[in-house]
Parts: structure tokens; sequence; C-alpha cells
């Protein structure tokens, strides 16, 4: 007697509701990056002199580019975060659709990964300027109390 070998798959679930949740706080966090980022970019503007010491001239250029970068990104996931969510129908229209919904469940997985990356990265570059702004603040400081 042989034995038939079971080839169902399972898939995991992740409850729609959870899903609408989680890329409502995405765009919620990504519209305050994008706030943020203009505080950040007001920030160098105003130290822009001292940022351009040739001392400290090469760690800024690379903290100033990379918040760039950032910049755009967050754009970008704005807009993929945006028509993740407009397409959540998928998974609440009673159709069964398994494929279509496995594909979105994925999507959801890949975007999950994708911006808690993102917010690492971005946490540490805003790490990284403020802590070059406060040595030059210090630097400043300095500055007057010897003058």
């Amino acid at each position: 007697m042989k034995i038939k070998e079971n080839t169902h798959r399972y898939i995991e679930w992740i409850d729609p509701e959870e899903m609408h949740r989680t890329t409502l706080i995405w765009l919620s966090e990504l519209r305050f990056m994008k706030d943020e980022q203009l505080f950040l970019n007001n920030l160098i503007k105003h130290y822009t002199l001292q940022l351009v010491d040739s001392k400290i001239f090469g760690k800024s250029k690379a903290i100033v580019t990379a918040l760039t970068d950032l910049e755009k990104q967050t754009i970008s996931f704005m807009k993929e975060v945006q028509a993740h969510e407009n397409k959540l129908e998928i998974m609440i229209d009673d159709v069964d659709q398994i494929e279509m919904e496995k594909v979105y469940r994925d999507t959801h997985r890949e975007l999950t990964n994708d911006i808690d990356h993102y917010k690492e990265e971005y946490m540490e570059i805003k790490t990284k300027l403020f802590d070059l702004v406060s040595s030059v603040l210090k630097k400043e400081k300095q500055k007057r109390l010897l003058n």
C-alpha cells in the first residue's frame, strides 16, 4: 500500500485589517519623515558655512548626499504604499482569488522588510547629521568663549 503525499501548501494568513492598519502607519511615518527632512534641510542650510569647513567637508557631504537619496526614497515609498493600500480590496472582496491574494501578501511582506530597512537607514543618517551639527555648535560656542 502506497501512501499518497499531501501536496497542499498552506499560505500564511495575514488579516486584511492588520495590513490596512500597517499601511496607514507606514503612510503616517513616511509623511512625518518627509516633513522632518524639510527641517533637516533647513538645518543644513543654516549651518552651511560651518559644514563646508575643510576638516569636516567630506563627512558632511556624505551625510547630505545620503539624506538627499533618502528623500527620494521617501517619495517613492509613499507612492508604493499608497498603491498597495488601494489594492487591498483584493483581500476583502469576498471573491477567492488565491493567486492574486498571495501576490498581495508577498508584496506586503516585501514592503514590511523594505520599510523597516529604510527606517533604520534613515535613523542612522539623521543621527550622524545631528552629531555633526552638534560638534559644529560646540566649536562655535568654544570660539565665542575664547574671544
